[in-house]
């Protein structure tokens, strides 16, 4: 496949129009044409407001488009322990060290408890990855 570069622009003032790509279809659609919507979703971590985790920002080219992203979303189950396990990752990412649980609890914003969950939901997860696909280190 050659890359050609990006579309001309036909844009009178001279600044490139910004294109976003549609969840579902994956086409690319002008920012002023995305329909967009926020739905539950555990696996849903923000960059950098964790209070914004566990929402989930939809963009869609068409309101069927965006109706039908927003009903897969509703059928998904919201596992707390599922978003404790990103909070705790996201938490442990600049750390190569073990670190105790109450740390973990504290960098994550979590109880001890929650953060445990979280732990165990991720490595139960990790076991079945590898029963499935054998042990990357085995290769």
């Amino acid at each position: 496949m050659e890359d050609i570069g990006p579309p001309a622009d036909d844009r009178s003032d001279g600044t490139p129009e910004t294109l976003d790509l549609c969840d579902l279809c994956g086409q690319a659609v002008p920012a002023d044409d995305l329909l967009c919507a926020l739905v539950p979703d555990s696996s849903a971590l923000h960059v950098r407001d964790p209070d914004l985790d566990g929402k989930r920002a939809l963009t869609a080219c068409t309101v069927d488009h965006l109706a039908d992203l927003i009903e897969q979303y509703r059928r998904r189950p919201f596992v707390l322990e599922e978003q404790w396990a990103g909070k705790v990752c996201r938490a442990l990412a600049e750390y190569d060290e073990p670190v105790p649980l109450r740390t973990v609890a504290a960098l994550s914003g979590l109880s001890e408890e929650q953060a445990e969950q979280g732990v165990e939901w991720h490595n139960a997860r990790a076991r079945e990855w590898r029963a499935r696909y054998g042990d990357p280190g085995d290769g």
